[in-house]
């Protein structure tokens, strides 16, 4: 019986790595054909569909470098459970009220997961 949940942890582990790769693979495809040498100011979307989206692989490199304030806008209890280091706390229904928290010039990547 620990033989067989042995052998489904480790192909767990073999799938998520898998799928990690490949993901990382398509980001850095994605980032090298998306490439802008001078970053353009974005304006304030009208629609969700205007959002601009950040990969994973965009999001890593700017949390290693430093380069970004990631944004947590879950509630409170979610936050303290589990948070990526270093991530700033302002619930979703609060932020309106609390922009002014924010740097401006920063480049804020928000996260609710």
């Amino acid at each position: 019986m620990a033989s067989r949940s042995n052998y489904r942890n480790k192909l767990l582990a073999g799938l998520l790595l898998g799928g990690g790769i490949l993901l990382l693979l398509a980001g850095i495809a994605f980032a090298w054909v998306n490439h802008q040498t001078n970053p353009v100011a974005t304006p304030t979307p009208a629609s969700v569909e205007q959002v601009q989206r950040v990969s994973l692989v965009e999001a890593k490199s700017a949390f290693d470098a430093g380069t970004a304030l990631f944004l947590d806008v879950r509630d409170p209890n979610s936050y303290a459970q589990s948070h990526i280091q270093g991530a700033i706390s302002i619930p979703l229904d609060e932020l309106s009220s609390r922009l002014n928290e924010l740097d401006p010039g920063r480049w804020i990547i928000t996260y609710c997961t």
